[in-house]
């Protein structure tokens, strides 16, 4: 397949395409007579479980990781295959819902105190804020 033809069917374009080839996310395709590259049907697949992983929350060094581990298929090393992987991306996410969590309680609380200035409101003891004791800490 050619490079317009890959990129097509699997959602991305040519740069991203080239990009992930640069950094061996995808084997180097062959050459035709002419010089073109051509891609085998594989390399579709390959873009779409990057992207796939991508939105998962992975990064193009973690997608190259599972890659090289897939590929490869030798004796994994603690923490190499994807389960392992897919754990601790989960418990990332996790801890960033919670911290998330926590930031829109405060705003909701900042919302309802009716916090409309930033500096009147770290003056403020009441305010729900947590940069109320900024206001507050530097009395000299």
């Amino acid at each position: 397949m050619r490079p317009g033809e890959v990129a097509a069917a699997a959602g991305v374009n040519l740069q991203t395409l080239r990009y992930y080839e640069r950094r061996g996310l995808l084997d180097e395709p062959v050459r035709s007579l002419g010089g073109h590259r051509m891609y085998s049907h594989d390399a579709v697949t390959t873009l779409r479980v990057i992207k796939a992983a991508q939105r998962l929350g992975f990064t193009l060094a973690e997608v190259s990781e599972l890659l090289d581990t897939a590929r490869h298929r030798h004796a994994l090393g603690e923490g190499a295959g994807l389960q392992a992987r897919a754990r601790q991306k989960l418990a990332d996410v996790e801890a960033k819902i919670a911290d998330l969590t926590v930031i829109a309680e405060t705003l909701r609380a900042g919302i309802a105190a009716g916090c409309d200035d930033l500096q009147t409101c770290a003056g403020d003891p009441d305010c729900p804020l947590p940069f109320t004791d900024l206001g507050q800490g530097d009395r000299s």
